[in-house]
């Protein structure tokens, strides 16, 4: 059994002028445990949202995902809740640091919500990213590159089955993004976690041996692009 099952998923968003807009039409897609996987697809194209019904935090309007084979989509809020905290990690895009807490308070904090906080782990982890000297340092007070190992340790901490990566390079230059790339994917495979990443960056793309465009997945996306950009 697949660790990720996913049939027949669809989400639609209503405009401003009350029409239904389809962003998510994806009749079927798994993945394996420990396999890492990029989903490419241009901005628009439904990334972040596919990403965000795996994760529970939203909700289809049809199909199913399994998820270690729980059924994500069929379970009430809390649960869904529980079942992300302690079996995905998730690495956004802007990092969603908590500005008032420190680098090892943000990792520890992650934890909280799933096995609880494990003091040793999550120094391990920010030493592992290279933040040993940065512990008790604020947000604020680091570099981007700096910020993105901390969501990376805090991502990882609860040792998740799954690690979901949303344009985790875009805001880092190609020096930072290529060591970005190496240490997301170098961590969960010391951690036995799946990766899915998604990206529009060729340069970080032609990393993977599996890559998939998200219009082959994506009935909404392709038809999008079948009529001209949105």
């Amino acid at each position: 059994m697949a660790l990720l099952e996913i049939t027949d998923l669809h989400k639609s968003f209503r405009a401003p002028d009350g029409s239904q807009h389809a962003v998510v039409s994806i009749p079927r897609f798994s993945l394996e445990s420990r396999v890492q996987v990029a989903l490419s697809g241009s901005s628009g194209s439904g990334k972040t949202t596919f990403l965000h019904l795996i994760a529970g935090i939203l909700t289809p309007d049809s199909g199913r995902i399994e998820l270690d084979g729980q059924p994500m989509s069929a379970l009430p809020e809390a649960a869904r809740d529980r079942l992300r905290a302690f079996d995905i990690g998730y690495i956004f895009q802007t990092f969603n640091l908590l500005q008032g807490f420190t680098v090892l308070e943000n990792v520890l904090l992650g934890m909280s919500f799933g096995p609880g906080a494990d003091r040793a782990r999550a120094v391990a982890l920010l030493e592992r990213v290279g933040l040993s000297q940065r512990l008790h340092h604020f947000p604020r007070q680091l570099s981007t590159g700096q910020q993105q190992r901390v969501a990376v340790a805090r991502a990882l901490a609860h040792r998740p089955k799954l690690v979901l990566a949303d344009e985790p390079t875009g805001n880092l230059d190609a020096a930072n993004a290529r060591t970005a790339l190496d240490l997301i994917r170098g961590a969960c495979s010391e951690n036995g976690a799946a990766l899915l990443l998604v990206s529009h960056d060729p340069a970080v793309l032609d990393g993977f041996a599996t890559r998939v465009p998200l219009t082959e997945l994506n009935r909404a996306a392709a038809a999008t692009a079948a009529g001209g950009a949105r």
